[in-house]
């Protein structure tokens, strides 16, 4: 959590160099199918396979496509945050954030391949605009910084709500890892807060749904 990551001082001192180059490796591991391995096991390995029409397949692997493109914005905004941040506890709080969103990541593309779809090839471009957003973010300070990582979180919760709507009320796989994942959203929002994070104004996240909405509709098909 990040309130228990703020609680620690000690990190290992790392140059320009070092820095940059975990950014690249950390953007191989989003980026390249199921490079990313998961801490936990999907939710969805408890639950039975249901059998869903094609079009019920195609509109879950959609939505599903959304949610790996928000965990692949996840992990940029958190990167990109990491590298700028100005304090040692901060930058290590976001590191340790990306770490939990490897799971929702792998979980999203496991299902999407389940349903016989693919990952957004969108994913690059919307990793390169989300990191520079977290850098710029941390470069104006922890406070913004945090209060992004919260107001970033809000939005994905009202989409994971959304689509909990939406798919089909047999299909337990899917509804099982969007549950836990919210869970999960929900938390990383409150920790952020609790850390110190700036309340986000109404203007600035109305302004955040509405970028938020460029992205699910382009990675619905796409």
């Amino acid at each position: 959590m990040l309130s228990v990551e703020l609680a620690m001082s000690n990190e290992r001192q790392f140059s320009p160099v070092d820095r940059l180059l975990m950014q690249a490796d950390a953007a191989m591991r989003t980026l390249l199918p199921f490079s990313g391995a998961p801490a936990r096991p999907s939710p969805a390995i408890l639950q039975n396979e249901s059998a869903l029409s094609d079009d019920e397949a195609r509109h879950v692997a959609g939505l599903m496509r959304i949610n790996h493109t928000g965990e692949v914005c996840a992990q940029a905004l958190y990167q990109g945050q990491a590298l700028t941040a100005k304090l040692p506890q901060v930058r290590k709080a976001m590191e340790h954030a990306a770490d939990e969103e490897i799971d929702h990541l792998a979980w999203c593309e496991q299902r999407i391949r389940e349903l016989g779809s693919h990952p957004s090839v969108l994913n690059p471009l919307f990793y390169g605009l989300s990191f520079g957003v977290g850098a710029v973010a941390g470069l104006i300070g922890d406070r913004v910084s945090l209060g992004f990582v919260a107001a970033t979180e809000d939005q994905v919760v009202k989409h994971l709500d959304e689509h909990l709507e939406q798919i089909p009320a047999d299909d337990a796989k899917t509804r099982a890892i969007l549950e836990q994942m919210r869970e999960d959203e929900e938390q990383h929002a409150t920790s952020a807060l609790d850390a110190g994070g700036l309340r986000f104004p109404a203007p600035v996240k109305l302004g955040m749904s509405l970028l938020s909405k460029v992205m699910t509709k382009s990675t619905y098909r796409i």
